[in-house]
């Protein structure tokens, strides 16, 4: 049984699926302040709610006391990571990395406190040591340590075998810079702890025994679970596409729908994984049958949104829903898109601006949404997907468009 507050509550809320060595990890943080770090590769301007798990865990790392780090592979996101894909990720330029390297530093600060200080997080860049690597040290230092036989077995490079899909000499090195990483990272800053996802258990554990075969020092990994829905989804995307962690990728409102619209049976486990709900209320609010169901779902979507984007938005955004759906409103804190006076005054068919309106993803998707009746426009149903949407159309300034009973939009005139 775990002792350690972190570790502890970490098992609790559901984060821990294979840790390399749970007492001696549990000693360590009983002893003093651990170090722990989690890579993200910069392969977007964004982390979407994929990366939440990870961010979660190190933000509850740093309430307990303990120092948490987050890596950017500026490096290692020239190769790619072959994990779970069936072929190579699309090779980046240094100046995308870049880009979306300092589209990735925004995330972290609504999670983690930053500074100076012995348990604040701080934030780092594998292009800092990898990119000076040479060749030859490399392998006669680290790739001595490393057999084809133990790689080959590692499901990032089996599975990818099995199913007779190449895999790259670059994709292949993968693991041997990740585990250079854990060294590296060990070696400048102390750092005792990788954590990530259990799909990198191979990557992590190779660098826990580079560490040891090199240093001879003890360091830890440790995964959490797959997440994905009840009903098999893979978490992070919606029918609409990505559930981004910025506001400039997706409102805090369109978050909270996302979370709002949790099925039944996770809204536990996600309120113990993605917001800071104490257990005990946690146990009671799952427990809630029928339609008071709803009303947890709700506190799981203010308290997801309020870590993201703060109370303020996150509360504005409940009282949008509550409008929208309960009154029938056309909240002006509803997102909105703009459209050309001139286009509107025209007449523009519905499916198009469905489709620009974000409410569906083509052309196609919107006119199967009309046809079924889930398309209203001002509250109104409409079946004709070539019905034009025209300034006629303006309530107070703008056409509230909506797609079932949880997605609107205002579209307004420029």
């Amino acid at each position: 049984m775990t002792t350690a507050d972190f570790l502890h509550e970490a098992t609790a809320r559901g984060f821990v699926h294979q840790c390399t060595d749970t007492e001696a990890l549990d000693a360590a943080l009983r002893a003093g302040v651990v170090s722990g770090y989690i890579g993200f590769d910069c392969t977007a301007d964004s982390l979407h709610v994929g990366s939440l798990v990870q961010i979660m865990l190190l933000r509850l790392m740093q309430r307990h006391g303990h120092r948490p780090v987050v890596l950017l592979g500026g490096g290692t996101t020239r190769i790619g990571d072959p994990t779970g894909r069936d072929e190579s990720r699309q090779m980046l330029t240094d100046a995308q990395i870049g880009a979306n390297m300092a589209g990735i530093r925004r995330v972290f600060s609504p999670f983690l406190t930053f500074g100076d200080g012995p348990i604040d997080a701080v934030m780092v860049n594998n292009a800092d040591w990898l990119d000076q690597l040479g060749y030859i040290p490399l392998l006669r230092d680290i790739g001595v340590h490393f057999t084809i036989n133990r790689m080959l077995s590692f499901d990032s490079v089996r599975l990818r075998l099995e199913r007779e899909q190449p895999m790259t000499f670059l994709e292949f090195n993968y693991m041997i810079l990740q585990s250079y990483d854990f060294r590296e990272l060990f070696r400048r800053s102390g750092i005792t702890l990788q954590m990530g996802g259990s799909d990198q258990w191979g990557n992590i554990v190779s660098g826990v025994d580079l560490v040891r075969r090199t240093d001879a020092a003890t360091v830890f990994g440790l995964t959490t679970p797959l997440i994905t829905t009840s009903s098999g989804a893979k978490m992070g995307k919606s029918a609409r596409g990505a559930i981004w962690l910025t506001e400039d990728k997706l409102s805090p409102y369109d978050y909270w729908q996302f979370w709002r619209n949790t099925e039944d049976a996770d809204v536990g486990r996600f309120m113990r994984l993605f917001t800071e709900v104490p257990l005990t209320d946690i146990a009671r609010l799952e427990a809630l049958g029928g339609a008071e169901i709803n009303e947890a779902k709700k506190i799981l979507a203010t308290e997801a949104t309020a870590l993201a984007h703060g109370r303020a938005a996150a509360e504005q955004s409940g009282e949008t829903a509550r409008r929208a759906f309960e009154e029938g409103a056309a909240a002006d804190t509803l997102p909105s898109i703009e459209v050309k006076a001139a286009d509107l005054a025209a007449g523009i068919p519905a499916f198009r601006l469905f489709t620009e309106a974000g409410l569906a993803s083509s052309g196609g998707e919107a006119r199967r949404l009309i046809r079924g009746g889930g398309a209203r426009v001002n509250d109104v149903a409409i079946t004709d997907e070539n019905q034009p949407v025209s300034a006629a159309d303006l309530r107070d300034g703008a056409v509230k468009l909506s797609a079932g009973k949880k997605q609107h939009r205002l579209v307004r005139p420029v």
